[in-house]
């Protein structure tokens, strides 16, 4: 009877990880590097939310999305940067995706649950001390 386990060697592994990390990150990637060429619009847009400090979430999410998306592509510090994309997807669903009245908000708020479970899943099976590259 054929196996039915799947097996790879260290190379494949190391290759699929990093197209499961380029995968994920370039939502962040995108998404970052339109905030940076918008920064009016995405400020206004955080204040409409009914945010404190629009200008400190607009830096925040800045930092996240482009330099922490970054480290985890390319497997920095895959532990932590994975823990905060977790929290920064599900924040954003709190505040941004709330209205579920609205189908569009609640499919949004699920996805952002989603990805943020992709990331725990991540931080979790991640050993604390490896950097992958």
């Amino acid at each position: 009877m054929p196996s039915t386990a799947f097996h790879m060697n260290d190379k494949q592994t190391a290759m699929l990880s990093l197209v499961a990390r380029l995968m994920l990150g370039f939502l962040f990637l995108y998404s970052g590097w339109g905030k940076l060429m918008a920064p009016e619009a995405t400020i206004a847009y955080i204040a409409s939310a009914g945010l404190p400090l629009p200008m400190l979430g607009y830096a925040v999410a800045l930092v996240v999305e482009l330099l922490v998306a970054a480290a985890f592509v390319v497997g920095y510090q895959l532990r932590w940067s994975a823990l905060i994309l977790c929290v920064f997807s599900v924040a954003s669903a709190l505040a941004f995706h709330s209205n579920f009245a609205e189908k569009m908000h609640l499919l949004q708020f699920m996805k952002n649950i989603a990805i943020g479970g992709g990331f725990l899943q991540l931080a979790l099976l991640t050993p604390s001390t490896k950097n992958t590259v």
